[in-house]
């Protein structure tokens, strides 16, 4: 399964408005057979949301976060790398 490195700008936000956001990704996935909220973070200090998902294409990751109702700037197709694999 593919999986995609996402950028989402949603400026300096409230703990709750976060929750809501996450609610309604997760709402959303639900709904969408073969897409998979992997984890996100979030930098306060830059005011965006960096996300792992994983989907059968990348056109089903902007449908979800166009149901989603979240802000969408990047996504491009990554994969795994940890230290392990080099050793």
């Amino acid at each position: 399964m593919p999986k995609y490195m996402l950028v989402r700008t949603v400026g300096q936000i409230s703990e709750e408005e976060l929750e809501a956001a996450a609610l309604r990704s997760i709402e959303v996935v639900d709904q969408m057979p073969g897409v998979r909220w992997v984890r996100s973070y979030y930098s306060a200090e830059e005011g965006k949301i960096y996300c792992e998902y994983e989907a059968p294409n990348v056109d089903l990751i902007f449908e979800h976060a166009r149901r989603a109702r979240l802000p969408l700037d990047r996504c491009t197709v990554v994969r795994d790398l940890e230290p392990a694999m080099f050793r």
